[in-house]
């Protein structure tokens, strides 16, 4: 009989910080087309909604980064 193999810690903090990275694209996403969607209906002045798309822009860059950096420490790795 085998013993399971203890998980690498380093590999752990990855699936989280990609799992996070995924969560905030699509929290990002959903709130950003409601957030255009009660500007709309409320009627608010256009620079309001140009500050939604700013920190959704903001939020899709970061997850881009960390993917990014999640994809190169692959590749450092293999």
């Amino acid at each position: 009989m085998t013993m399971p193999q203890r998980p690498d810690p380093q590999e752990q903090a990855r699936v989280m910080q990609a799992r996070t990275a995924a969560i905030v694209v699509a929290a990002t996403m959903v709130l950003w087309l409601g957030a255009q969607f009660a500007g709309g209906q409320m009627g608010l002045p256009v620079r309001y909604v140009f500050l939604f798309d700013f920190a959704a822009l903001a939020a899709f860059f970061w997850a881009l980064v960390v993917g990014f950096r999640l994809w190169r420490a692959r590749q450092a790795k293999e």
